[in-house]
């Protein structure tokens, strides 16, 4: 008896065994059938990509591109960028480099490569354009140990003599490697070959500097770019207060706005988000709400790093109306936030005794088109 027993209760954990393998294997269908749907569309994308009209917006390659790197199928966009070199378009540097441009983008390196290498047995030709683009499929695809090699042996090699381009592409380069202590001879090297740093080249080097902590040297470009005559763009302005913020110099900071306003430079959502998260940093509800305001006065409007900063500090704070409405705005422009932002509103109003308020946003999460919030909930 107690044999059968045994036998018995083996059989029932080998079928307790077998449930697993049961929701693998739907899982695995799934993704099979989303692969197949995947394989059709590039097979369709493959056969528009051969009609002039798909030819004429270059966007819609980059749509094609982004849609298979989003699902993580590498495999689909070589397929789809190696289907051009059968269209007439590849022996045009300008399609070519853009399909170079589009693999660093998918971090798709060796591809890039390989495909500029190939551009002469293309009937393609290579000049700055072309190599720009792998330049900057480099950086990209964050292969920095290889961007020297490509400016400094392959460029000479193949006689093509690096423009501003390519120089502040390498800049961006060293920036991103944090070897800023180097950068600035790359700056030599362009001025010694006769090209002029811009405000992209100086943009990068302020952004480096201020956000990297390292306000002095920060500074020092500020001063350097203002020395040349280069005009800075709210880009300029925005490092800039990044930089006066983290060092406490708020002040200095508000009086760039009224800066930027005598020379015509516009602020934007970021430069506004520097300052309202500053006073939020400080527990000053009153000024964090009036920078909000003076940014929706100003024809600008928030954007997710100001809605992610604002609406938890003014649950903190017991304002609900304004928490309540912005949470409302990023539902309406479906924005991806995380779900707790919600809930912390939620929770408060609950408190408040604000039920429908809550039930009203809960609804309205849970049933956004953008993006539905489903593990939102009413507390019990």
């Amino acid at each position: 008896m107690s044999s059968l027993y045994r036998r018995l209760h083996g059989l029932f954990l080998t079928n307790k065994r077998y449930k697993p393998a049961i929701r693998v294997t739907k899982a695995t269908t799934t993704a099979a059938t989303n692969e197949q749907h995947l394989r059709k569309m590039v097979e369709k994308y493959k056969k528009l990509s051969e009609t002039p009209k798909f030819r004429s917006h270059r966007d819609r390659y980059m749509n094609v591109v982004r849609r298979f790197a989003s699902a993580n199928m590498p495999s689909l966009v070589h397929e789809f960028l190696e289907h051009q070199k059968k269209v007439d378009v590849i022996t045009d540097e300008e399609f070519t480099a853009h399909f170079i441009f589009l693999y660093g983008r998918c971090k798709m390196f060796d591809h890039a490569r390989t495909l500029f290498d190939e551009m002469p047995q293309l009937n393609c030709p290579r000049t700055v354009r072309s190599l720009n683009s792998l330049l900057s499929a480099c950086v990209n695809s964050r292969e920095f140990q290889k961007i020297e090699e490509i400016f400094r042996e392959l460029a000479p090699k193949l006689g093509i003599e690096p423009d501003r381009v390519s120089y502040n592409t390498l800049v961006n380069a060293f920036c991103e490697m944090g070897a800023l202590d180097s950068v600035l001879s790359v700056v030599d090297e362009m001025e010694k070959k006769g090209i002029q740093p811009d405000v992209i080249t100086f943009n990068t080097l302020l952004h480096a500097f201020y956000w990297s902590g390292r306000f002095a040297d920060g500074e020092k470009m500020w001063d350097l770019m203002e020395s040349k005559d280069i005009v800075p763009n709210v880009r300029s302005y925005n490092a800039r207060m990044r930089g006066l913020v983290s060092e406490d110099r708020l002040q200095e900071a508000i009086g760039m706005f009224d800066e930027m306003k005598s020379k015509g430079v516009q602020p934007d959502s970021i430069t506004y988000n520097a300052v309202i998260r500053k006073f939020c940093q400080d527990k000053n509800l009153e000024e964090a709400k009036n920078w909000y305001h003076k940014l929706r006065e100003n024809d600008c409007d928030p954007d997710r790093v100001t809605y992610v900063t604002l609406v938890p500090f003014l649950s903190e704070n017991g304002e609900f109306d304004m928490a309540l409405e912005m949470c409302k705005e990023i539902l309406k422009r479906g924005l991806n936030v995380q779900p707790t932002l919600f809930q912390h509103v939620v929770d408060g109003l609950i408190e408040e005794s604000r039920i429908e308020d809550a039930r009203v946003l809960v609804k309205l999460a849970r049933s956004n088109h953008h993006v539905r919030y489903y593990k939102l909930k009413m507390p019990g």
